[in-house]
This record gives structure tokens, sequence and C-alpha cells, in this order.
């Protein structure tokens, strides 16, 4: 789909106790006037959509997203100061509350349809459209690498020159003068010719009387004064202090704690338990059986815990509770079978006839590649705080969708969603994992039960063994080339499409293609996993691109670059990468270098892994050199730091993530045998940022796909031995070790 470029409608303004609210309105009508009353303090009646002014002058941006480390509350606010030339001194944020007021329609609109201008006639009504839409499906999601991109573009910058736009007219009105002749800067308006200024509060009061711009004029780069630099982040102080709360330290009056044991085949049931609490279980308040799983309170999470190992619990057998992995995979390749033989299978994109290139061709290249089912291991233990009390519910978590979990709470306790509170905290990891709601679902469960709040803590082993999983992959691949070694032809044969919907696409010149996948039942249940398919195409796409430069007897960089000739911003990234590698000169004996490059979630990004293979054929990753253009880094130490962040994480999925299925539930249990990256044992990784000038692309899934492929092109450069089956630490590397004197 041909992408658009941008910007959302700026809606009206209302003053209320001392504060100017400007809001990003939808048609029909003003929803600033809606939001009043929701997250108001003493001397604030109304909180607005995305920004007001207090009567100190200072700026609140109100963020729709979570925090989770990436520091968007801070990317975000130093959008819409900077537009608004506020004094970044003066700047706050607030979150946004789990209202569908604040179902972001932005986001939405964005996933649909880019960075899209619209005629200004049909603006309006496009943007009701996302409204209504977000709001039926309770859309308030962080995740995507979409805050910057999205909400930060056409929300929160467009946000900001509205309000400045309306504070010089208030100026101008007040003072007589033209409005070309006044200055905005450090949240002040002036006029030099006169000699007058006033402060963006004194000017509040007048300044919502004046009507909102609907496209007010954005900055260009060059004129930037916040955007483009790294401001201290916000989150950073209290998580230094400690002060910075999050799901696991809220604190409630007369709180119990409790944890909870499912059934470990997915979709069992519990056939039997006894329930009754005896003298001797001390401090055990109650034990529930839910049906698919049992739950215990107690005073402390350890009696809780301790309690629940030591209960005699039966699960139901069912279908999958002989199920292995082996089968698990046997049933993917039988599936496949059977629709290519059948002529079932979906088609992704199709393009010439790749069928008859790959018979004509001179040079065949065939590769099966598998991936292992993942988990999301996030640092913080799942967890929420649960109070169902005179016909409410309050909830404390950390939520990557807090609308969607106050609308879960809502049907499950068959209440009006106002009476759903939702006490967003920071997120110890999401990744993906925190935009479900079932942690949320059981502690409300159990805390309907009682008469006192109730805090739900995962264990380590219930976390791993109760994911939701990035699935399994088989990947048939087949490429034809000519005598040359220029591909001919390009056929894909994958399982399981979920999005985005591009990610199978590649960005390379291949004249017939021909991209088709699968999709057989599995009762292990799948969520969005960091970059979701991007994180097992990038490695699909960039180890086979590798073997066709292999088998046309190219350097792979030169082969990459010479099939992406019509795209100039891969064509720079892989020149950095090249560059700042020293690709081509000479490493040590049984050292590697591989490359790979993918576009996702609008940044191109290109890694080169430096790798040893030792003599016991372990594997290190020495140096991961990172080129990206991601448009424009909005906060580059920020920007950096995600890069990290992903490299990181991929890496830990490449070298060792494995869940395996073992009479129908996960084997494993905990980070003993389902182990993250090390800090000892995380790479060298130096980032390099190209500001292309293009719309700001993500930056917290980017660099995940691209490092498997990275280390395991690096393994063949270092062994000749192609690794097609990840994690890296199932293939025997042993042999391949040349001796070294």
């Amino acid at each position: 789909m041909k992408k658009w470029t941008r910007r959302a409608f700026i809606g009206a303004g209302v003053l209320a106790g001392g504060t100017l609210v400007i809001g990003i309105a939808i048609r029909p009508g003003n929803r600033s006037s809606k939001v009043a009353g929701l997250i108001a303090s003493e001397g604030e009646t109304v909180m607005n959509i995305w920004l007001k002014i207090a009567l100190d002058n200072t700026v609140t941006a109100i963020i729709p997203h979570a925090e989770m480390g990436q520091g968007v509350h801070t990317a975000l606010s130093m959008m819409l100061a900077d537009e608004m030339e506020a004094d970044w001194s003066k700047v706050k944020f607030q979150e946004a509350p789990a209202d569908k007021e604040y179902a972001n329609f932005t986001l939405l609109k964005g996933f649909v349809a880019g960075n899209a201008t619209f005629p200004k006639f049909i603006e309006e009504t496009i943007d009701g459209v996302f409204l209504t839409a977000v709001k039926s499906l309770n859309f308030q999601i962080t995740g995507g690498s979409a805050s910057v991109r999205f909400t930060g573009q056409q929300a929160m910058r467009i946000a900001g020159a509205a309000a400045k736009s309306m504070l010089m007219e208030a100026a101008a009105d007040t003072w007589k003068v033209p409005v070309e002749e006044l200055i905005a800067k450090n949240s002040i308006i002036s006029h030099p010719s006169s000699n007058r200024s006033a402060t963006f509060a004194e000017l509040a009061p007048a300044a919502a009387k004046v009507n909102i711009p609907t496209q007010p004029k954005l900055k260009s780069p060059g004129e930037f004064t916040l955007m483009g630099t790294s401001q201290p982040r916000f989150d950073i102080p209290a998580k230094v202090t400690g002060e910075a709360q999050f799901g696991m330290d809220v604190q409630v009056p007369g709180m119990k704690y409790a944890t909870i044991k499912a059934a470990p085949v997915f979709g069992s049931k519990v056939k039997s338990v006894d329930t009754t609490v005896s003298s001797s279980q001390r401090g055990v308040k109650k034990i529930f059986n839910l049906g698919d799983a049992v739950a215990v309170i107690a005073d402390g999470y350890w009696q809780a815990k301790t309690t629940l190992d030591a209960l005699p619990i039966e699960f139901e057998a069912t279908e999958n509770s002989g199920l292995n992995q082996e089968e698990i995979m046997d049933r993917y390749r039988k599936a496949m079978d059977t629709d290519l033989a059948e002529g079932n299978l979906d088609t992704h994109f199709k393009d010439g006839d790749a069928t008859t290139a790959l018979e004509q061709a001179a040079i065949l290249v065939e590769a099966e590649y598998q991936l292992p089912f993942l988990a999301h291991a996030t640092m913080e233990p799942m967890n929420c705080t649960a109070w169902v009390h005179d016909g409410k519910c309050e909830l404390w978590c950390g939520s990557q969708n807090p609308l969607g979990v106050r609308a879960a709470a809502a049907e499950l306790l068959e209440i009006d969603t106002d009476q759903v509170t939702v006490h967003n905290q920071l997120l110890g990891g999401g990744f993906g994992r925190r935009s479900e709601t079932d942690v949320m679902k059981q502690a409300i469960l159990i805390a309907k039960e009682v008469n006192y709040p109730v805090k739900l803590i995962w264990s380590r082993e219930e976390d791993t063994q109760h994911d939701v999983y990035r699935e399994a992959t088989i990947s048939r691949m087949k490429a034809g080339l000519d005598q040359s070694g220029l591909p001919t032809a390009y056929a894909h044969q994958f399982i399981f499409k979920h999005h985005p919907p591009e990610a199978a696409d590649i960005p390379y010149s291949i004249p017939n293609q021909l991209i088709q996948y699968s999709s057989p039942a599995s009762h292990v249940p799948w969520g969005n996993w960091r970059s979701v398919d991007h994180s097992t195409h990038g490695f699909l796409t960039e180890s086979f691109i590798d073997e066709m430069a292999h088998a046309a007897k190219q350097d792979p960089f030169a082969f990459r670059k010479k099939l992406i000739k019509d795209q100039p911003r891969f064509q720079r990234v892989l020149d950095l990468v090249y560059e700042k590698s020293n690709w081509g000169t000479p490493l040590p004996a049984n050292w590697g270098r591989g490359i790979a490059i993918a576009q996702s979630f609008g940044s191109i990004v290109a890694e080169v892994a430096e790798v040893e293979v030792g003599i016991d054929g372990n594997v290190k990753v020495h140096r991961v050199v990172c080129a990206v253009d991601p448009g424009f880094a909005i906060h580059p130490n920020g920007f950096i730091a995600q890069m990290e962040s992903g490299i990181i994480y991929g890496l830990a999925a490449a070298m060792t993530g494995e869940i395996t299925i073992e009479n129908g539930a996960v084997a494993q249990s905990n980070f003993h045998n389902y182990p993250v990256t090390r800090m000892n044992e995380a790479p060298k990784i130096e980032t390099h940022i190209i500001n292309s000038g293009n719309p700001p692309g993500g930056g917290g899934e980017p660099s995940t796909p691209v490092i498997a492929p990275a280390v395991t092109n690096a393994i063949f450069d270092a062994t000749g031995i192609r690794i097609r089956q990840l994690p890296i630490s199932k293939n025997d590397l042993k042999a391949s070790i040349r001796p070294t004197t």
C-alpha cells in the first residue's frame, strides 16, 4: 500500500481552573470537555487530551503510552515542547488514564495509513472513523515501535504547534500588534518592537478562546531545538534512587498475596484439588480452584508459594497431553506438504513466474530453516494487584494496554467500565507480553472472592511455562541464479503469518517471486514477541540471501548492495556499516564477520557481527556494529539504547532461546534452562545513526530481527558451517574448528 505523509486535525481548547486545555479534537465535537475530572488535581478542573498549561507556567504533556524503559515519556514530551517553544525546565508529563477518550486513534491511523496527510475536507471525517474504531477496540497500545513515529508525529507535534499559534494570536489581540511580529521562546511570547512579553500562563485565558488551527505549521528539522538532542530522561532519576514504582512495588492497605499454578498442558483443567485450609498452613487465607488453575492467598508471597507447591493437584488429560516437540514440528511439515500438494497455500506475494524461472535457473539454491518457540522472559515477574469492592474494581499493574485491561475487567465482572480504575505503573520489561490481560483476569477472579486487595505474583516457573510464545517456524526457500550469479527467482514457503503484513517481503530486486504460507493448528498460545514476524523473517531472509551470495561466489556485502541499487536509503546504511565494521579486513583464526540488513517499523538497520568459535565449539560474539536510518532520531542517546537493547534481546534468542514441548507442556521452567544474555556475554555494540530526513521510524524493535542472521552468517564465515536451526547452541561446531599454532 502506498504510504501517505501525515497529519491529524487540531480541535478546540477550553479554559478551566487556571488551566489551558489543548486537545486533538475528532468530529463530532471537542474531546477536551469529555475528559474533565479524569485526572484533575486541586486547582485544576479540567484535564485535556494532550496538553495543559498551569498557572505556574508549567506545561504538562499527557502521554498515552506506558514507560517500559524505552524513554517514551521523555521523547514525546520533547516533540510537543519543541513545537510549542516551551521552556524544557518547565515541562512535565502525565501518563494518560485508561479511558476511552484516550483510545489512541493516531496510533491506529498510523498502523493503517502510515504518516498520512489527507485532504483537509475529509481529514476530520477520517479521524472520526479511527477514533470510533479505537474506542470500540479499547486500543491504547504501547507497541509496534509506534509511539514516536505515529503518536509523536501526528499528535504531540501538532498539539504543541497549535498551542503556540493560539498563544501568539491571544498576545497579538491583547497588544493589538500583528502576529507576525511576535516571538515564542522559552514559554514566553514577546513583542520586541514594543518591549512587551507575557508567559504562556498569563496568556492562557485569552488563548483558550482562540479557534484552534486545523493544520498548524510544523518546524523543519533545521528549526528543532529539542528534537534531535539527548535531554535527561524523566524516568531515570527515580530508577536510580529506587523511588520508581513498578507493579511489583505496589502496596495497598490490607493487601494479601496470591500466587497461581495453571494446568501444565494448555487447555487442560483442574481435575481435583483439596481447597481446605488446615491449621498447619500458617498465614494461608484461601485456596481456590479457578477451573484451569489453582491459586493460594496468604499473608506473604512465600507462604502462598510453598503452600501451592505442596498441594496435591491433579489435572485432566487432553488430546495434547502426550504431544512432544518433534511431533509438533512433524505436524507442521505435513501440513506444509499437504497444502502444497493440494494447492491450499495462502499467497503472501507473487510477481512473475517463479516456478518456471526456478526450472530454468543455472544455479539452484535451496534451504530449510527451523526456529523454536520463544518466551518473553520479562525481568519483572508478571503481577497485578486487584481490589473488588462496592461494585467497583481497582487494578494496579504494568500494562502495555491499560484501556484493554479496563475493558477486560468490566466484562469479567459484568460491570460498567466506569466502575473500573486502572492504575498503570512502570513496566519492568514488556516486549509484547504485557499487552495481554491474562494475569489481570486471574487477579480479578481471586480478588472478587475476598473483601481485601490481593496482589497476584507469578513465579518465574509460571511465567516461563504459561507465556504466550513466538511460534516455532519452518521455512523452505528456493532461489534461482543465472550464470553470472544474478538472482532470477525467489520462492518462500513458511508457516504462520501474523503482522506486520510486510514482514515476509524482501528488499532485494529479484524479478520472479512467490511467497506463500500455511497455518497449521497449534495448541501452544501465540503472542506478540519483540518485532513479531520481523524477528522470524529477518533471520530467514538474511540467512538465505547470504547462502545465495556464496552460491554466486560473491562477497555477501557486495551481493546485497547490487540487489538494492535502486534503494538509496538501504545503500547508505550498507555503506556505513561496511565502513565502520572494517568489512573485509583480516581476523584471527576461527573468527568471522557476518552481515544482515532489514527494514522494520520504518527504520532500516544493518548489523555486522564479529564472532569467535572456540575449540569447544562455543560461540562468542565480540563486537556488533549497527548502522541505522530511523528517518530522524528524536532522542539520540535513547535511540542508541534501544538499538543495544534490541540486539541483546535478539542475541539471547539466537544463542540459547528455545521453548520445547514435552507431554503437551513447556519443558523449561527458569533461567537455568531458558537462559538470557548475561552482562559478561554481551558484545561491544557500536551504533551509528543516519538522519535521512524521512519520517521518524521505530526504535524499540528494528535491531532485533537483524542480529541472529548477522551472527549465524559470521559463524559460516569462521567455520564454513551454515546454521539453519536456532538456537545456535543446538548446533555442533567443534569439528569445524581449525587448529591454531
